[in-house]
């Protein structure tokens, strides 16, 4: 069945359209259409961060080492994250003056075009310097398409939900997130298990990539079956649109005001914990504690499949007490509690054990020695994980619901996609670098200091700070706005 209501009479007339009344079969076809693209999207920019300590050395040289490799491999990781709120604008002011359903298909190209050429790169050996400048103009297309996704998917779903629900039915979106770095973890893990340790280094770690390609055609046929956003199609019916986007959002005080307090106040945070509880985890397991990479990957499946459902189930909440408690209590917690959980998953990966002796290569170039925690404790570092987890569910299950309310369905998508992709873009993304360069500068630190003791844990203070900052902005100027009446675009606090 066609998902569009009609929304004009054959004389070009609008006519009435109340979301509250959309039937609920046609929602879930919306999330579903939604929810799957996003999730691939998602896939797609993560699978490159989860497998930054194996294709660094490849793509960046380095001459063996794995520190500058690693870092080499995150930094442009990171200039994915950078870009992001430059796609916010880019494709949120397509969205807001052409439609939000040709926005988000061409997001989704993008991003898997991106994905697929990556898995095809030579190597650093093969091809010079050729081979991370063209990682950067794909980490950067796949930046700019993401940045204009997730405000696309957000704002489609909103505006079919009814009122009532609006923060239970757009948390299936927040779900997508963190469903697409399970995908990509146990895509990966699975490679790794069919081919054997040596074949994917070698070459096995190219097979997630191009798998992207099969997934977006997948993906982009499904979405092709949608039309576009009720609300949307009122407002171009009705000649309501925005014919400037960016000066309606960001040169008009009350809307650029609402802006600011949506960045400092709820997305600069937001960003810092999820990448914090869920990459910056991974990564600190993997690259520091030195767990195999099949137990760091069922440590956080499994511990994001538990949590999974509480996503919804915030959201679901907001609806009935408002969005700004759950959220700034979710940030709290994560400022505070951070910092003991990781603690927590160090003194449960067990010691480290040698497995290869360090060594000299054929060019005389120092190879480092192979430590493994061979011994974790992984249901105590499941519970930690969930809990670093719990803390995104909370900050993140109602955000979408709470940003759509803020803003005006005719500088909705780009009002909201902008300070979104700040926060999770600049702040959030570049946790996994700039914690890791705090311990590298911390353990070239003097014997006996506290940096050189903790080295392992204070670059967790960047993603805490940032956490408590938005956490007194969000209390001091947040308005817990909910269940407001989109047909009527007057956002008023609950």
């Amino acid at each position: 069945m066609p998902i569009e209501q009609r929304l004009t009479q054959p004389d070009g007339t609008a006519v009435a359209h109340d979301n509250n009344t959309t039937p609920t079969r046609q929602i879930w076809q919306v999330i579903t259409a939604s929810s799957v693209g996003t999730v691939i999207e998602w896939y797609d920019f993560y699978i490159f961060g989860s497998l930054a300590a194996i294709i660094g050395p490849v793509l960046f040289g380095q001459a063996g080492d794995l520190t500058k490799s690693l870092l080499g491999a995150l930094a442009v990781f990171g200039a994915g994250f950078v870009v992001r709120p430059f796609g916010a604008v880019f494709f949120g002011r397509i969205g807001d003056m052409i439609g939000r359903k040709y926005t988000f298909l061409v997001t989704l190209l993008i991003m898997g075009g991106a994905t697929f050429i990556t898995g095809l790169i030579p190597s650093y050996d093969t091809i010079g310097i050729a081979a991370p400048v063209i990682v950067v103009i794909l980490r950067l297309l796949q930046g700019l398409a993401l940045g204009g996704e997730y405000g696309g998917a957000a704002t489609y779903v909103a505006e079919y939900a009814p009122d009532q629900k609006r923060g239970y039915y757009t948390s299936f979106i927040q779900i997508t997130a963190t469903g697409g770095l399970i995908l990509s973890i146990t895509v990966i893990l699975i490679t790794r298990k069919v081919l054997g340790e040596p074949a994917f280094k070698e070459w096995g770690w190219r097979i997630p990539f191009l798998l992207s390609g099969f997934l977006v055609i997948a993906s982009y046929y499904i979405r092709r079956q949608l039309h576009e956003s009720p609300l949307f199609a009122k407002a171009k019916a009705t000649g309501t649109t925005s014919k400037s986007p960016l000066r309606d959002s960001f040169v008009n005080p009350v809307n650029r005001r609402l802006v600011l307090i949506a960045l400092f106040g709820v997305t600069m945070g937001q960003g810092v914990i999820f990448y914090t509880s869920q990459f910056q985890a991974f990564t600190f397991m993997n690259a520091t504690l030195k767990l195999d990479i099949v137990d760091s990957s069922i440590i956080m499946v499994v511990a994001m499949l538990l949590a999974t459902p509480l996503f919804v189930y915030f959201g679901s909440l907001s609806d009935r007490i408002g969005r700004k408690r759950i959220i700034m209590t979710g940030m709290i917690c994560g400022a505070l509690f951070t910092m003991p959980l990781f603690y927590g998953l160090k003194a449960f990966a067990g010691p480290l054990t040698e497995i290869t002796p360090a060594t000299v290569d054929a060019a005389g170039q120092a190879v480092p020695a192979v430590m493994k925690a061979l011994t974790p404790n992984v249901p105590a570092m499941i519970a930690l994980v969930f809990c670093l987890v719990l803390f995104v569910t909370m900050v993140y299950g109602p955000i979408a619901a709470y940003l759509v309310e803020l803003f005006p369905t005719k500088v909705r998508y780009t009002s909201l996609s902008v300070p979104y992709h700040i926060g999770n873009g600049i702040f959030g993304g570049f946790v996994p670098l700039v914690a890791t360069s705090i311990g590298v500068w911390a353990a070239a630190q003097p014997a006996g200091t506290f940096a050189k003791e903790h080295s392992s844990i204070v670059g967790l203070i960047y993603p805490v700070v940032i956490a408590l900052i938005c956490f007194c902005v969000g209390v001091a100027y947040m308005k817990d706005v909910r269940n407001v009446k989109l047909m009527e675009d007057q956002p008023d606090a609950a």
